[in-house]
């Protein structure tokens, strides 16, 4: 499968998606649902938004009623004072309607639609929600939608400011474009993430 990239006012390209994602990281964000369960059965819809170069979650919202109207809300949030991608990978979902396609053509946002049935088209995106749901909506029992943006945004703080990440050589997203600097020495301390689900670790700093 190849993805076709044509620029008319220069020259058309061809190349494959997975050439043109690592060619263009630095300006696609990619946006996904996920959805859990409360203990009475209630749905709840998981929205984030993810840039891909740093793997960094831009934006995360939790809402009953996933709309149109609402989907664009986020997409409002996520880019502020008209700061934003070039591209926007999103599947198909009819949540994704006409007023947010119209959002992000006015902020200069350009959609890129994964095909039908093909999940690995946004596949970092997906990553993310598998860690998510393995690593965090799996292990605890919600108890209503407040409680489950309470969870998703600690877990989303650890995942971009503590945890580092493969795809990027081992980086934290919110420490990506920093300077690596050698361990530093000390004692290492443990900081407990909800509720000891998971732990960051870090060296004390000793003071003379």
């Amino acid at each position: 499968q190849r993805y076709m990239l044509k620029d008319r006012k220069e020259h058309s390209s061809s190349q494959t998606w997975a050439t043109f994602l690592k060619n263009q990281a630095r300006g696609i964000w990619a946006c996904n649902f996920t959805v859990v369960n409360d203990w009475l059965f209630r749905q709840w819809y998981i929205f984030v938004v993810m840039e891909l170069k740093t793997r960094r979650i831009v934006h995360m919202g939790v809402t009953k009623y996933p709309t149109d109207e609402w989907t664009v809300q986020q997409l409002r949030e996520a880019t502020p004072w008209g700061r934003g991608p070039k591209y926007l990978i999103r599947d198909r979902d009819s949540k994704y309607a006409t007023h947010f396609s119209a959002m992000a053509l006015s902020s200069g946002i350009q959609e890129l639609k994964t095909p039908y049935r093909t999940p690995q088209a946004n596949g970092i995106c997906e990553r993310f929600m598998g860690s998510l749901r393995r690593e965090c909506l799996d292990q605890i029992l919600f108890h209503d939608g407040r409680h489950v943006q309470r969870v998703v945004r600690e877990y989303t703080a650890y995942f971009n400011q503590e945890r580092p990440h493969q795809g990027i050589s081992q980086c934290i997203p919110a420490q990506y474009n920093l300077p690596k600097s050698k361990p530093a020495s000390g004692r290492i301390t443990s900081k407990t993430i909800l509720g000891g689900l998971h732990h960051s670790y870090s060296r004390a700093t000793y003071l003379n």
